[in-house]
């Protein structure tokens, strides 16, 4: 009887194999090839941080009331009983206190949504710095730029919330940005806050973003994002005997798989232990929130500070036009800003493509060495954004120090223009003494520790060539030569960029047979079928 279900077992299986190819194409994404770098684990760390996030968030959902009717607290926690609040307030304290576990859920929700911003943040770094948004990775690119933004959306609306002193201090400065836009933020604020502040359908509102909406968008993003990994394939490092499209890595099956899982159990390890050993956002020691008062050492989390920072560093000033008042702060710093930075990060990837004019596909990671203005840009946006965030906490820096905060607030306006500038110079040159200690090394070897002495009496240091292995990925790289176009305006201005980005480099020494590395790497080369690539 049993051999009998076996046998019709396998004859289904064969049947369905052969109209539908499930296990032929199993076994290609059982094949499939993972880098092992460790620099590819930043999207894997998003990935299980959010979904840590859902199972915790499904947990919360069930306790949390989002209203902002009033009640008498009558709760668990002394010192607040007695006392005003909201729905949302009094249920995030009995989360915090009565139900069982509730803190340590809540508190490794918060933890790991500070983890998945920052990965997100991080991962959209590496692929900056390395190049990998160039064709045909583009797409990507700005479905990785959107999951940011929704990320950020998704953090503000969850740290809203609780309806504490520290959010609602968050939710009137948000109302403010709002009232800035001209002609539309007053209406934009009876929609969202359903009256005068604080409103009754803020937080309601706030609520189902974040439980439904935002959650959606991510995880379709998400999903959408994590096939064009697959079928575009990773980009990789540069490897002797491995180019192009030829995938390196490991299989899927057993060895990724293993990794990956243990990755998983590992983040939500750190953050549970981080969740119950490290106290963040105390809201039952912030009281609920009053219009009337402000919670010293306000700041938001890291991700908005930025907006804090620049807010602050804007001098105030309005103007009056066919009867409408433009605030100019805090309209440019919060809403124009950034705008103007998402617009950035979205075409970035085609600005540099028209400056080399460069159409083909590339696979290979760029050493950030070797593009020394994509680099120094880079850093100086990370500079850009420290001096910001940490504008954001210039009271507690002042108070902190004994400083004066309007000398700080002049020093950070300074620093504001200077400091991206100077890191940018810095930068550069850094990129381009490596490029030259690079063709030293290529040149006249490594040294080897030892000191040779002559026959003359001459000291000499030992050198030894290279290995293969650094030679290829020294030389394995490919920078494009500047564009020399004249035609019209358009033309001038891309031939100045072009110089501007590729004029200053230092050119490898290569034998003949040696050249051809960097020219070839770039070009598209046959799939790998051993795996997958």
């Amino acid at each position: 009887m049993r051999r009998r279900t076996g046998r019709a077992a396998e004859q289904a299986a064969g049947a369905l194999d052969a109209r539908l190819p499930v296990m032929e194409g199993g076994r290609a994404v059982m094949r499939k090839a993972f880098p092992d770098h460790w620099s590819f684990l930043l999207g894997e760390l998003a990935l299980y941080s959010f979904v840590l996030l859902l199972l915790t968030g499904v947990y919360l959902t069930f306790f949390f009331k989002p209203a902002m009717a009033e009640l008498v607290y009558q709760g668990s926690y002394a010192p607040l009983r007695g006392l005003r609040m909201t729905e949302a307030y009094a249920s995030t304290l009995d989360i915090s206190f009565d139900v069982r576990g509730g803190l340590l859920i809540r508190q490794i929700h918060h933890w790991a949504a500070l983890l998945f911003v920052s990965a997100i943040g991080v991962h959209l770094l590496r692929i900056f710095f390395t190049g990998a948004f160039r064709r045909p990775r583009e797409v990507n690119w700005a479905i990785g730029v959107t999951l940011f933004l929704l990320a950020l959306l998704e953090g503000f609306a969850g740290y809203s919330l609780p309806d504490d002193l520290l959010s609602g201090t968050g939710l009137r400065t948000a109302e403010g940005i709002v009232l800035s836009i001209p002609v539309v933020g007053s209406y934009l604020q009876m929609f969202l806050f359903g009256g005068q502040f604080p409103g009754q359908a803020i937080v309601p509102r706030l609520y189902t973003t974040h439980i439904l909406l935002v959650p959606g968008l991510l995880l379709a993003l998400i999903t959408v994002h994590l096939i064009l990994v697959v079928y575009l394939k990773h980009t990789q490092w540069a490897i002797p005997g491995r180019t192009n499209r030829n995938a390196v890595g490991q299989p899927m099956f057993p060895h990724f798989t293993a990794k990956s899982t243990g990755l998983m159990l590992t983040v939500f390890g750190v953050l549970a232990a981080l969740a119950a050993l490290a106290q963040i956002n105390p809201i039952w020691v912030y009281g609920p929130y009053r219009p009337d008062q402000a919670s010293t050492d306000a700041q938001p989390d890291w991700y908005v500070g930025f907006l804090e920072g620049a807010i602050r560093l804007m001098p105030g000033a309005e103007t009056r036009l066919w009867g409408h008042t433009v605030a100019w702060n805090p309209f440019l710093p919060a809403v124009v800003l950034p705008g103007v930075l998402f617009a950035v990060l979205y075409a970035y990837p085609f600005f540099e493509r028209w400056v080399t004019g460069d159409r083909r596909e590339h696979h290979l990671c760029d050493r950030p060495r070797n593009r020394p203005v994509r680099t120094g840009l880079g850093v100086a946006s990370v500079a850009w954004y420290a001096v910001l965030l940490a504008a954001g906490g210039q009271d507690v820096i002042a108070y902190t120090m004994h400083l004066s905060v309007n000398t700080l607030a002049l020093l950070f306006r300074v620093l504001f223009f200077v400091l991206p500038v100077a890191a940018f110079w810095v930068t550069k040159r850094t990129c381009l003494a490596l490029q030259a200690h690079e063709r030293e090394l290529l040149e006249e070897g490594e040294e080897t520790g030892f000191v040779r002495q002559s026959v003359q009496g001459g000291f000499a240091q030992g050198r030894r060539a290279l290995p293969a292995e650094r030679r290829h990925v020294a030389l394995a790289r490919d920078i494009p030569t500047p564009v020399h176009d004249t035609t019209g305006r358009g033309g001038r201005l891309r031939s100045a960029l072009s110089t501007w980005y590729y004029g200053d480099r230092v050119e490898l020494p290569a034998t003949p047979d040696q050249r051809p590395i960097a020219s070839v790497t770039a070009e598209p080369g046959p799939p790998d079928e051993e795996t997958g690539g």
